[in-house]
Parts: C-alpha cells; structure tokens; sequence
C-alpha cells in the first residue's frame, strides 16, 4: 500500500517572483516556483509565523510542472530611510509575467490533507513568491493517492491559460518541463548525503526565522512531459477558396 499522497497546486497570476538568491540591490527570480517559496506559502496557510518549526513541510518531496513559461520582466524600486528620510540606491526586481505552474508535494496524506483545507481557507493571504505578487487563480487543486510525484504531474491535465492553448492549436501534444526533487538514500530525508545527479539548488528550507534565514542544497532532476492540448484543431484547416483576382477585368461579351 502506497503510504504516500500528492497534494498539486495551480500557481498562476500577472507577476510572479521565485528568488533562490538575493544580494544587495539585485533581486531575481528562477524561472520556476522555488521549494522554500512554495514551502513558506504552506506555512502561512497554516498559520505560521517565521520562527515555526518548519520541520513537516520541508520533509515533503517537491516538484513542478512548467505550463506557461511566462516572460521575464524587470523593474526598478526607490525607496526612502522612515527616520532620515534619505533616498535608498535604487533596487532591480525581477519577476515572471503571465505564467502558469503546477506544483506539487508528495508525502503523509493526513498532513497534506491539513495543507488542503487550509489552502481553501488561508490563515493569511497567499502571493506566489512576493507580496506583490497575488494569485489570479485559487492555489489548491486536487489530493491524489496511488500515484508518485511524477505520475501525478504526467497525468495532470494542461493549466496554461486558454489563449495560451490556444495560440498552440496546431499542436495535438505539448512538450513540459518537469522539475523533480530528487529522492535520497534516506528514505527522503532532503538534507542528507547524496550524490548528485541532478541540478543543485539552495532553495532547502530550513528555517525562516528573520534574525537567521537557513537554506540547504537538494538535487533537482529536469524531464519533459507530455500533455494534450483542449484547444487543438482536431482536423485539418479547410482549404482556401479559389479566387481569381483578374476576373472583375473580364468584360462579358454576346
């Protein structure tokens, strides 16, 4: 028996911003949701302040489904010293505009069966990597039972926003790109020793404390997945119609 569940989330909106690594003025995003935003958006679910243990959540295995890659898209930021009032130097912020992913957790079906509800009812709002950043869609999605990670997010029907889908008609099946978390030899113990074979990533939580912020590496393996498009032609467009652009210049004699 499968003592595992996967628990998928729609995470979809305008902007979007998954920082692995900030400094200084310089603020990025990955180009697909982190674990430790994805994680820190459970807890706050929950009702979780920053210094919770966090210990549960970062045991779940990770992974997500890139449906609509969206675009890169930067931004300046000014801001002001609340005492002094002195101008702060100015901030770069990146973000991904228009995209659509589908994450999942796979773990204990009774803890994610809490995340579930609480997804439905947030103790605090939700934004997909910065405050900034709202949902347009509700987060929540489905909780599977008798499937892996992989299996579910290969079975998961295609979320990319209808003109998006559209936009591809001619195409029957659309390639994704699929970024699993990596098992260890531990069972899934995400910071134990492993070797790698995958991409590293230091987007591990550990803690979100604000007085010391912890991240560990995990091993991230990227495939590519196949899912149908609704929106594609299911025959071949009809042909053109015959025009002669001269026969207006014929003159009609007796």
């Amino acid at each position: 028996m499968n003592s595992h569940g996967v628990l998928t989330l729609q995470l979809a909106g305008p902007l979007q911003s998954w920082g692995a690594s900030a400094r200084f003025t310089r603020r990025t995003t990955e180009p697909a949701p982190t674990k430790s935003g994805v994680i820190g958006l459970l807890a706050s679910a929950l009702g979780r302040n920053r210094d919770a243990d966090i210990t549960d959540l970062a045991q779940l295995r990770f992974a997500v489904r890139v449906d609509q890659a969206g675009t890169r898209l930067r931004d300046f930021q000014t801001a002001q010293h609340a005492d002094t009032g002195e101008s702060m130097p100015v901030s770069e912020r990146f973000y991904l505009a228009d995209a659509v992913f589908v994450a999942a957790v796979e773990g204990d079906p009774q803890l994610l069966a809490t995340l579930h509800t609480a997804l439905n009812c947030p103790h605090y709002l939700p934004y997909l990597g910065r405050r900034s950043c709202p949902p347009s869609r509700p987060i929540p999605l489905d909780l599977h039972t008798g499937a892996t990670l992989e299996e579910t997010l290969t079975a998961e029907p295609w979320r990319a926003s209808p003109w998006y889908q559209r936009r591809r008609r001619r195409e029957q099946e659309i390639p994704l790109r699929l970024l699993t978390e990596a098992r260890t030899s531990a069972g899934h113990d995400p910071t134990a020793a492993l070797t790698p074979v995958g991409d590293t990533v230091r987007d591990q939580p550990l803690t979100f404390s604000p007085r010391h912020r912890q991240y560990a590496l995990r091993t991230v393996h990227t495939t590519t997945v196949t899912v149908r498009n609704p929106a594609a032609q299911t025959a071949p467009p009809a042909p053109a119609p015959a025009h002669d652009v001269t026969g207006h210049l014929t003159e009609v004699t007796d």
